[in-house]
């Protein structure tokens, strides 16, 4: 059973506990071919509605949640809009994607969004596949927020985005023979609980 009225009708797909769960399609007054979870358009999917528009992207309890395309008539021509979408209502643009600004000595680095709740930013060092213990005279600048540290990670909580952030430090070498001077300088554009991986 699919619970979007204007989509239950004839479903193809997997079920659990007579309700659509995973991958199916669902055809009624609209169409829809995707991830389903509790009768619900949930994951990644696309919706057909009966006059031929269409959206593809992401779904929570058969809103439009997420990232995704939607592709409509408007004055008899096509139209696509991409971007963000909260409880099926479109808010705007993707944001960009982290931009590094200058890198000094920095062998690998890895931005990427955490998950957690809060307007952070935190900072690994790593040397060799494990934590670099070896950091020295670090100087860590961001253009909002003030400074924190989790376990071995530092950088900057309540961040107001986009942020700017520059570090710089010395380190060890691989065989620890001399050190050297690094410095990383990134901008975030979206909000988010950040963790950036710095490898020397």
């Amino acid at each position: 059973m699919v619970l979007k009225p204007e989509i239950a009708g004839k479903y193809m797909g997997k079920c659990k506990d007579g309700l659509a769960n995973g991958k199916g399609k669902s055809v009624g007054k609209d169409t829809y071919v995707g991830q389903f979870s509790k009768g619900w358009p949930q994951g990644i999917g696309t919706y057909t509605w009966a006059n031929g528009d269409s959206y593809v992207g992401a779904w929570v309890q058969g809103l439009r949640q997420g990232e995704g395309t939607y592709k409509f008539k408007s004055n008899g021509k096509d139209s696509t809009v991409t971007g963000l979408w909260e409880n099926d209502q479109y808010k705007g643009p993707l944001p960009p994607k982290p931009r590094v600004i200058n890198k000094v000595s920095i062998e690998r680095y890895l931005i990427t969004k955490s998950g957690g709740i809060k307007d952070r930013v935190l900072i690994n060092f790593y040397q060799d596949g494990s934590r670099n213990l070896g950091i020295e005279n670090l100087l860590m600048y961001a253009s909002s927020g003030s400074n924190t540290t989790l376990g071995q990670s530092v950088g900057f909580d309540y961040i107001i985005f986009p942020v700017t952030i520059k570090i710089s430090y010395s380190t060890w070498n691989k065989t620890h023979s001399t050190q050297f001077y690094a410095s990383f300088e990134f901008e975030i554009f979206e909000r988010g609980d950040w963790v950036v991986d710095l490898h020397n």
